[in-house]
């Protein structure tokens, strides 16, 4: 059979650079693809939303899926332990209490602060006309967003970043030998740190995630002080990769459709819309891995037991059957049923505020630079599973 079955490399350099002309092809070519030993990657819309809901399908995956990825290290049972490859009951007594953190309300109940911290950053580049939107807006907007709900100390910011960023190394599709021990580094460190924060709080609480989540030791929800260690750890990632990637990615796209941005521009009512379509048009995390429990047929393939299935968010995202015109940036394209913050029980906890976010960006961006245009070519930061930046330089004048 895999002879037959086309095949999916995210590693391929083709990928890597442009993964929707591949997306394309698979799509005609079958529902299901071989993706590597023991793996299927799914093409097409239906069958990924269908995927993401389907109790055949966990997310915890057994010993072996880690050794591969991460090899034996600290990383290792960090991954074992958060609730991103938790499946119930566990993940749904974390995610009862992490929701509190999350719930809309009081999401949009930060969204003044939120536009603070977005007119500091701006307010910071003040009288430039060169600007990077990676390194001055992208990542220190959401970076300084999680370090507020999770009460990190304003002095301590700037040495907890680094190891941030190599943790956010182990989340893609398969991290290189050479990288692992930096990352095990990363999440000794982190561990330590936020170790030290959890005592502080249950000793002071604060208004703070990490208050509330050391609070939770007893009742049937009760948190042991390594889960919360570590999903507080994680929460460094999950709170603002998707949300750096996804206002880099749609700054390029915008940059790269003139007209588009001006429409934006000119109709400054369009800003959620556009958000929706960025998260479309240029998906952030473009795949997420499921381990069949069940067996799971598509398209005529029987997936056995303790297989991988790997569902291609960014391909379902520009499925034509689902999608008029998919390759077209469309900042007013309703409706807009992406699958970019998952779906079913894993659904992305962070989805409302990374909405928020890069509302508030674009907004205030559009509105202090009447102008904004390239200023070279963009840098990508090659990653499997994930559209990231290292690089949307771009020309600016002020008001």
């Amino acid at each position: 059979m895999q002879a037959l079955t086309p095949r999916y490399d995210p590693l391929d350099p083709e990928v890597l650079d442009n993964p929707y002309p591949t997306y394309a092809r698979l799509r005609r070519e079958s529902r299901v693809c071989y993706a590597g030993p023991g793996q299927w990657a799914v093409t097409q819309y239906a069958d990924v939303a269908g995927l993401l809901r389907d109790p055949r399908l966990g997310h915890e995956f057994p010993d072996i899926y880690y050794r591969f990825s991460l090899g034996d290290g600290d990383a290792n049972s960090f991954f074992r332990r958060i609730i991103l490859d938790r499946d119930p009951p566990d993940h749904t007594r974390l995610r009862r209490l992490m929701m509190q953190a999350f719930a809309p309300p009081l999401m949009r109940a930060l969204e003044q602060r939120i536009a603070h911290l977005v007119d500091a950053l701006l307010d910071g580049v003040a009288g430039r006309t060169r600007l990077d939107i990676v390194s001055d807006i992208a990542f220190p907007l959401p970076y300084l967003v999680i370090c507020e709900l999770l009460g990190v100390p304003p002095e301590s910011r700037d040495e907890v970043r680094p190891y941030v960023i190599s943790l956010c190394q182990a989340f893609g599709t398969h991290t290189p030998v050479d990288e692992r021990p930096a990352i095990d580094r990363a999440v000794v460190w982190l561990r330590e740190f936020v170790g030290r924060l959890v005592d502080e709080r249950r000793a002071r609480p604060c208004d703070d995630l990490i208050s509330r989540m050391s609070a939770a030791t007893e009742g049937p929800d009760a948190l042991g002080w390594d889960e919360i260690v570590d999903n507080a750890v994680f929460l460094f990632f999950a709170g603002f990769e998707t949300t750096s990637n996804v206002i880099a990615s749609g700054c390029a796209a915008l940059l790269d459709h003139p007209a588009e941005l001006a429409r934006l521009r000119a109709d400054p009512s369009l800003v959620p819309t556009a958000v929706e379509e960025c998260l479309r048009y240029d998906t952030p995390i473009q795949s997420v891995a499921r381990l069949v429990l069940q067996p799971v047929e598509i398209g005529g393939q029987t997936i056995r037991k303790d297989r991988v299935l790997v569902l291609l968010v960014g391909s379902a995202n520009h499925d034509e059957a689902q999608f008029t015109d998919p390759e077209r940036l469309d900042v007013g394209r309703k409706p807009n049923p992406h699958l970019s913050f998952g779906g079913g029980v894993h659904h992305c906890l962070g989805a409302t505020l990374g909405r928020l976010e890069a509302a508030a960006l674009f907004a205030r961006l559009l509105d202090r630079f009447p102008t904004l245009e390239p200023a070279g070519p963009v840098v990508r930061r090659p990653s499997g599973g994930f559209r990231a930046y290292a690089s949307v330089p771009v020309t600016v004048t002020a008001r």
